[in-house]
């Protein structure tokens, strides 16, 4: 139980130390935020494929298969539920490409996006709370480290918006850094839902990987790929990528 704890405040903790981070860096080119987030993004994937897509498939005996397929679609769907739900810019930029919006329009564009944020990052803690279920604190640690590394520059990009929407600095990082308390809430309550009910585990596993590939797909790699930097995007996925299946196979 004392892993999950830690485990569950340093993955919050990485979204406010990307927000202090992003106190330093306050202009971040399009460019260096696409890189380090299609790295990140590279990081998650292979974290959800390996330490919970695969692991639901193991764990699932006869049914499996089943169960994972049903998983996946699930936590894609729910994702998706939310999107419908909240509705969020993909775009931080956008903030700033109108014409002349008032400083309210600003800000209330801006909290929309944060509260989208928070939002995704209850399943994205569900799932680093739901790979400590299946007993194996490896895998369930590198899905931790993944989704943690993913929150760094998450952190980092949504301070400037805010900032200039007019909001004070003191505000401005007391509610970046509350979007990463839903994902201590969210892996807490992952690990529990798991520990009360070893039977759904396997689905679990599955929910929580799709949840992710949702995110991977509709959220970042659009992300990374809007601003003429898709080609270096691309190889810092795939160095995020590989970089995980070093880990797993020096960790395995």
């Amino acid at each position: 139980m004392e892993l999950v704890l830690l485990t569950a405040l340093g993955v919050g903790g990485a979204t406010v130390f990307g927000t202090a981070l992003g106190f330093l860096f306050k202009n971040i080119s399009h460019k260096f935020s696409d890189i380090i987030l299609s790295f990140a993004a590279g990081v998650m994937l292979a974290a959800a494929v390996m330490g919970l897509v695969l692991p639901s498939l193991e764990y699932g005996g006869e049914f499996g298969l089943v169960y994972t397929i049903l998983g996946v679609f699930a936590g894609a769907v729910c994702v998706n539920l939310f999107d419908k739900l909240v509705p969020h810019l993909h775009r931080l930029s956008g903030v700033d490409q109108e014409s002349h919006p008032s400083e309210t329009q600003k800000l209330n564009k801006v909290l929309l996006f944060v509260t989208a944020i928070a939002i995704h990052n209850l399943p994205e803690g569900i799932a680093a709370g739901v790979g400590f279920g299946s007993g194996n604190n490896t895998e369930a640690l590198t899905v931790a480290g993944g989704i943690a590394l993913q929150n760094i520059p998450e952190g980092m990009v949504i301070v400037g918006p805010m900032l200039a929407a007019g909001m004070k600095p003191g505000r401005t990082f007391l509610i970046a850094a509350a979007t990463g308390i839903v994902e201590v809430l969210g892996t807490l309550l992952g690990f529990f839902a798991v520990t009360v009910s070893a039977a759904i585990l396997p689905f679990a596993l599955a929910f929580a990987g799709g949840t992710m590939l949702y995110v991977i797909s509709d959220e970042m790699i659009p992300e990374t790929h809007a601003h003429g930097s898709e080609r270096g995007a691309t190889y810092s996925l795939l160095v995020g990528f590989c970089l995980m299946l070093v880990f797993d196979v020096l960790l395995g």
